[in-house]
């Protein structure tokens, strides 16, 4: 991750004590040796005993080095103690799983110094840790809920296989739906491995030229007989060719997904248009659909992990396909739009670099 480089690191102060502070103890003192001298000359002149002359001076400076001990004492418990003991407390707060902390700086922020920066800093990574917390509650969360509904299903219809006497249409129907549910939970666990894979950089893109414009082909062709059966009409609209360079196996999963929400969102009767175009320096593949469309929020939310808008068709999917689609592009240096409106339908927009392109840029990062 890219560091942001602070706007204000020319202005925060190197060091707790100012200069000012050490002309303090400097000007006291000077004004305490003064004094000092004209007790000496005091004493002196009022003649009194030797003893006196030695004790005085003795309770003098005692007095005043235990006043600048008082004095520095307080600077360093405001300065460096205080601040720490909270630093502590909250650190101990945080290594108990409370990510709410939160350590007010010392100064204002055109007096920042470096222990304000390190509390800034800690703040910072405390609010980060609780963003991860949170997401990795809400991922097994999500996880666990996706699960629980196919074992469910497959344990209910293996005990109802284990009936005795069962007409054998029942018994077919029921390992079908046993064996529907375990390709659901199969899906699931792929998507999850896939996805995980692909954000801790574990996949390694194999980069390749190739002829988008047939991968779309064939890819639409694995949905004929699904948009056949819902009477769904499919309008293309390709070039001949358009080169690119990407992982095709990659590639594929992007216009699967797409695809394939296209027909599982679009009602019987209703139609698909997918269309490609091309320029000197990008291809960009559209794929519409005159489904039942999206709410503001729910493009806000489309790419996130589980994230499902339609719950009617919860049980087709998962929610990790378009969090599929969206890393894919990522690594391929493409990018995906939708526009879409409630009962409008949706419309899915990729944009990939050309192949010349993406080889002048380097490739895959």
């Amino acid at each position: 991750m890219k560091k942001e480089k602070r706007k204000d690191s020319g202005r925060v102060k190197k060091w707790q004590f100012a200069i000012s502070l050490f002309a303090i103890y400097w000007g006291m003192l000077l004004l305490m040796s003064g004094i000092h001298s004209g007790l000496i000359v005091m004493m002196e002149e009022l003649q009194w005993h030797a003893s006196v002359k030695s004790g005085v001076p003795i309770l003098y400076w005692g007095a005043v080095a235990a006043g600048l001990t008082m004095f520095a004492r307080r600077k360093i418990k405001n300065a460096y103690e205080e601040p720490l003991y909270k630093m502590a407390e909250a650190t101990k707060k945080v290594a108990e799983g409370d990510f709410s902390v939160y350590v007010p700086t010392i100064h204002t922020a055109d007096k920042r110094d470096y222990l304000d920066i390190m509390i800034l800093d800690f703040n910072k990574m405390v609010e980060e840790l609780g963003s991860i917390e949170t997401l990795k509650t809400d991922f097994v969360s999500n996880v666990s809920h996706e699960m629980k509904t196919p074992i469910s299903i497959i344990k209910n219809y293996a005990e109802l296989l284990q009936t005795e006497q069962m007409p054998e249409e029942k018994r077919i129907e029921y390992a079908e739906a046993v064996e529907n549910a375990a390709a659901r939970l199969s899906g699931l666990i792929g998507n999850i491995l896939k996805l995980n894979k692909l954000e801790n950089q574990n996949i390694t893109p194999r980069v390749e030229r190739y002829d988008v414009c047939r991968q779309l082909c064939e890819c639409i062709l694995q949905f004929e007989d699904a948009w056949e059966e819902k009477g769904i009409a499919l309008e293309t609209e390709i070039e001949d060719m358009a080169m690119v360079k990407a992982d095709g196996n990659l590639m594929e999963l992007v216009w699967n997904n797409l695809l394939g929400n296209a027909v599982k969102f679009t009602e019987a009767g209703g139609s698909i248009m997918v269309s490609q175009t091309s320029d000197e320096n990008y291809i960009r593949v559209t794929v519409s659909d005159t489904g039942c469309g999206m709410s503001r929020e729910s493009i806000r939310h489309i790419f996130d992990k589980f994230y499902q808008g339609d719950t009617s068709h919860s049980g087709e999917g998962n929610g990790l396909g378009l969090a599929l689609v969206k890393r894919v592009l990522e690594l391929m240096d493409g990018d995906i739009q939708v526009v879409s409106a409630e009962g409008r339908g949706s419309t899915f927009t990729v944009t990939l670099p050309v192949a010349d392109i993406r080889e002048a840029n380097g490739g895959v990062q």
